[in-house]
Protein backbone atom coordinates (compact mmCIF):
# COMPACT_ATOMS: atom_id res chain seq x y z
CA UNK A 1 0.00 0.00 0.00
CA UNK A 2 1.30 3.42 -1.00
CA UNK A 3 0.82 5.85 1.90
CA UNK A 4 1.86 8.77 -0.30
CA UNK A 5 -1.83 9.67 -0.51
CA UNK A 6 -1.76 10.60 3.17
CA UNK A 7 1.13 12.97 2.57
CA UNK A 8 -0.85 14.55 -0.26
CA UNK A 9 -3.89 14.96 1.99
CA UNK A 10 -1.82 16.63 4.68
CA UNK A 11 -0.33 19.03 2.13
CA UNK A 12 -3.75 19.84 0.69
CA UNK A 13 -4.99 21.10 4.07
CA UNK A 14 -2.86 24.20 3.54
CA UNK A 15 -4.32 24.95 0.10
CA UNK A 16 -7.40 26.95 -0.82
CA UNK A 17 -10.41 24.68 -1.17
CA UNK A 18 -12.03 24.24 -4.62
CA UNK A 19 -15.30 25.37 -3.01
CA UNK A 20 -18.76 25.75 -4.52
CA UNK A 21 -17.72 25.43 -8.20
CA UNK A 22 -16.39 21.93 -7.45
CA UNK A 23 -19.51 21.01 -5.49
CA UNK A 24 -21.79 22.26 -8.26
CA UNK A 25 -20.19 19.88 -10.77
CA UNK A 26 -22.31 17.17 -9.12
CA UNK A 27 -25.34 19.29 -8.24
CA UNK A 28 -28.70 19.50 -9.96
CA UNK A 29 -29.43 22.89 -11.55
CA UNK A 30 -31.90 23.76 -8.79
CA UNK A 31 -29.14 23.53 -6.18
CA UNK A 32 -27.12 26.21 -7.96
CA UNK A 33 -29.63 28.95 -7.15
CA UNK A 34 -27.95 31.15 -4.48
CA UNK A 35 -31.15 31.55 -2.44
CA UNK A 36 -31.50 27.77 -2.16
CA UNK A 37 -27.82 27.10 -1.53
CA UNK A 38 -27.42 29.63 1.32
CA UNK A 39 -27.95 28.38 4.88
CA UNK A 40 -30.42 30.40 6.98
CA UNK A 41 -29.56 31.37 10.55
CA UNK A 42 -32.01 28.79 11.95
CA UNK A 43 -30.47 25.84 10.05
CA UNK A 44 -29.40 22.86 12.14
CA UNK A 45 -25.66 22.17 12.13
CA UNK A 46 -24.27 18.75 11.19
CA UNK A 47 -20.95 17.23 10.22
CA UNK A 48 -19.91 14.31 8.00
CA UNK A 49 -16.65 12.49 7.35
CA UNK A 50 -14.92 11.10 4.28
CA UNK A 51 -12.98 8.30 5.96
CA UNK A 52 -10.20 6.80 3.83
CA UNK A 53 -8.52 3.52 4.71
CA UNK A 54 -6.28 0.92 3.05
CA UNK A 55 -7.92 -2.29 1.87
CA UNK A 56 -5.98 -4.76 -0.24
CA UNK A 57 -3.86 -2.71 -2.62
CA UNK A 58 -6.29 0.22 -2.86
CA UNK A 59 -7.50 3.14 -0.79
CA UNK A 60 -11.20 2.94 0.03
CA UNK A 61 -13.76 5.16 1.72
CA UNK A 62 -17.03 4.21 3.35
CA UNK A 63 -20.60 5.28 2.67
CA UNK A 64 -23.84 4.08 4.20
CA UNK A 65 -27.28 3.33 2.83
CA UNK A 66 -29.68 4.79 5.34
CA UNK A 67 -32.52 2.71 6.75
CA UNK A 68 -36.11 3.54 5.94
CA UNK A 69 -37.42 2.95 9.46
CA UNK A 70 -37.85 6.55 10.52
CA UNK A 71 -40.79 8.25 8.81
CA UNK A 72 -39.53 11.77 9.50
CA UNK A 73 -36.08 11.17 7.97
CA UNK A 74 -35.94 13.25 4.79
CA UNK A 75 -32.99 11.18 3.55
CA UNK A 76 -34.18 7.66 4.36
CA UNK A 77 -33.00 5.05 1.91
CA UNK A 78 -30.38 7.36 0.41
CA UNK A 79 -26.61 6.89 0.27
CA UNK A 80 -24.71 9.19 2.59
CA UNK A 81 -21.42 9.80 4.32
CA UNK A 82 -21.24 8.87 8.00
CA UNK A 83 -22.16 11.82 10.17
CA UNK A 84 -25.01 13.58 11.87
CA UNK A 85 -26.29 16.46 13.92
CA UNK A 86 -24.11 18.63 16.14
CA UNK A 87 -24.74 18.17 19.87
CA UNK A 88 -24.02 20.75 22.54
CA UNK A 89 -21.67 18.27 24.24
CA UNK A 90 -19.43 18.25 21.13
CA UNK A 91 -16.36 20.45 21.46
CA UNK A 92 -16.73 21.46 17.81
CA UNK A 93 -18.01 20.17 14.49
CA UNK A 94 -14.93 18.02 13.88
CA UNK A 95 -15.82 16.13 17.05
CA UNK A 96 -19.35 15.76 15.72
CA UNK A 97 -18.02 14.10 12.55
CA UNK A 98 -15.85 11.67 14.53
CA UNK A 99 -18.48 10.88 17.16
CA UNK A 100 -21.20 10.21 14.61
CA UNK A 101 -18.89 8.02 12.52
CA UNK A 102 -18.08 5.96 15.59
CA UNK A 103 -21.76 5.65 16.50
CA UNK A 104 -22.94 4.73 12.99
CA UNK A 105 -20.00 2.66 11.76
CA UNK A 106 -18.50 1.31 14.99
CA UNK A 107 -15.01 2.62 14.19
CA UNK A 108 -13.32 3.91 17.39
CA UNK A 109 -12.47 7.59 17.37
CA UNK A 110 -8.94 6.66 18.44
CA UNK A 111 -8.47 4.83 15.10
CA UNK A 112 -9.44 7.84 12.98
CA UNK A 113 -7.08 10.64 11.98
CA UNK A 114 -8.86 13.85 11.04
CA UNK A 115 -7.01 15.92 8.44
CA UNK A 116 -9.04 18.98 7.44
CA UNK A 117 -12.47 20.42 6.61
CA UNK A 118 -14.06 20.87 3.22
CA UNK A 119 -16.54 23.55 2.14
CA UNK A 120 -19.80 23.60 4.07
CA UNK A 121 -23.14 23.30 2.27
CA UNK A 122 -26.83 23.66 3.03
CA UNK A 123 -29.46 20.92 2.54
CA UNK A 124 -32.83 22.70 2.16
CA UNK A 125 -35.08 19.62 2.38
CA UNK A 126 -33.92 18.81 5.93
CA UNK A 127 -32.69 22.29 6.93
CA UNK A 128 -29.19 21.03 7.78
CA UNK A 129 -26.06 23.15 7.41
CA UNK A 130 -23.46 20.43 6.81
CA UNK A 131 -19.74 20.73 7.55
CA UNK A 132 -17.70 17.99 5.82
CA UNK A 133 -14.27 16.75 6.93
CA UNK A 134 -11.82 14.23 5.52
CA UNK A 135 -9.48 11.87 7.35
CA UNK A 136 -8.07 8.37 7.36
CA UNK A 137 -7.38 5.15 9.23
CA UNK A 138 -3.86 3.75 9.03
CA UNK A 139 -5.20 0.20 8.70
CA UNK A 140 -8.43 -1.38 7.44
CA UNK A 141 -11.15 -0.84 10.08
CA UNK A 142 -13.69 -3.39 11.20
CA UNK A 143 -17.17 -1.97 10.85
CA UNK A 144 -19.93 -2.58 13.39
CA UNK A 145 -22.82 -0.59 11.88
CA UNK A 146 -25.75 0.64 13.90
CA UNK A 147 -28.55 -1.27 12.21
CA UNK A 148 -31.15 1.24 13.38
CA UNK A 149 -29.57 3.77 11.02
CA UNK A 150 -27.47 1.78 8.56
CA UNK A 151 -29.11 -0.63 6.12
CA UNK A 152 -25.87 -1.36 4.24
CA UNK A 153 -22.23 -0.31 4.28
CA UNK A 154 -20.60 0.53 0.96
CA UNK A 155 -16.80 0.17 0.84
CA UNK A 156 -15.83 2.07 -2.28
CA UNK A 157 -12.38 2.07 -3.88
CA UNK A 158 -11.20 5.65 -4.31
CA UNK A 159 -10.08 4.83 -7.87
CA UNK A 160 -13.64 3.74 -8.72
CA UNK A 161 -15.20 7.07 -7.81
CA UNK A 162 -12.38 8.94 -9.60
CA UNK A 163 -13.06 7.17 -12.91
CA UNK A 164 -15.07 9.44 -15.24
CA UNK A 165 -17.24 6.54 -16.46
CA UNK A 166 -18.79 6.33 -12.99
CA UNK A 167 -20.03 9.95 -13.04
CA UNK A 168 -23.40 9.95 -14.80
CA UNK A 169 -26.83 11.59 -15.17
CA UNK A 170 -30.23 10.14 -14.28
CA UNK A 171 -33.79 11.16 -13.44
CA UNK A 172 -34.75 10.92 -9.76
CA UNK A 173 -38.28 10.95 -8.38
CA UNK A 174 -38.12 12.69 -5.01
CA UNK A 175 -41.86 12.71 -4.33
CA UNK A 176 -45.13 11.63 -5.90
CA UNK A 177 -45.31 14.75 -8.05
CA UNK A 178 -41.68 15.85 -8.39
CA UNK A 179 -39.21 14.35 -10.85
CA UNK A 180 -35.72 15.82 -11.10
CA UNK A 181 -34.28 15.38 -14.57
CA UNK A 182 -30.62 14.88 -15.47
CA UNK A 183 -29.34 14.68 -11.92
CA UNK A 184 -25.55 14.13 -11.65
CA UNK A 185 -24.59 11.06 -9.63
CA UNK A 186 -21.80 8.59 -8.96
CA UNK A 187 -22.55 4.96 -9.72
CA UNK A 188 -21.31 2.15 -7.50
CA UNK A 189 -22.62 -1.32 -8.28
CA UNK A 190 -25.96 0.13 -9.29
CA UNK A 191 -26.22 2.37 -6.23
CA UNK A 192 -26.98 6.03 -6.94
CA UNK A 193 -24.83 8.48 -4.97
CA UNK A 194 -26.31 11.93 -5.50
CA UNK A 195 -27.27 15.17 -3.78
CA UNK A 196 -25.15 16.57 -0.97
CA UNK A 197 -23.03 13.41 -0.75
CA UNK A 198 -22.06 13.64 -4.41
CA UNK A 199 -21.35 17.37 -4.05
CA UNK A 200 -19.03 16.79 -1.09
CA UNK A 201 -17.22 13.97 -2.89
CA UNK A 202 -16.88 16.16 -5.98
CA UNK A 203 -15.00 18.82 -4.04
CA UNK A 204 -12.80 16.22 -2.38
CA UNK A 205 -11.90 14.62 -5.71
CA UNK A 206 -11.17 18.04 -7.19
CA UNK A 207 -8.90 18.75 -4.26
CA UNK A 208 -6.99 15.52 -4.92
CA UNK A 209 -6.42 16.54 -8.55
Amino acid sequence: MDFGLIDVLKQKKHETLPGKPAQFQMAHNVRQIPEIDSAPAHAKKAAVLILLYPKGSDWHFVLMERTSRFGNDKHKGQISLPGGAYETTDADLSETALRETEEEMGVPISDMNLVAPLTDLYIPVSNFHVFPFYGFCESEPTFYPDRKEVAEILEIPLAHIQHPDNSRLTNIKISKNILLKEVPYYDFQGKIIWGATAMILSEFLTLLK
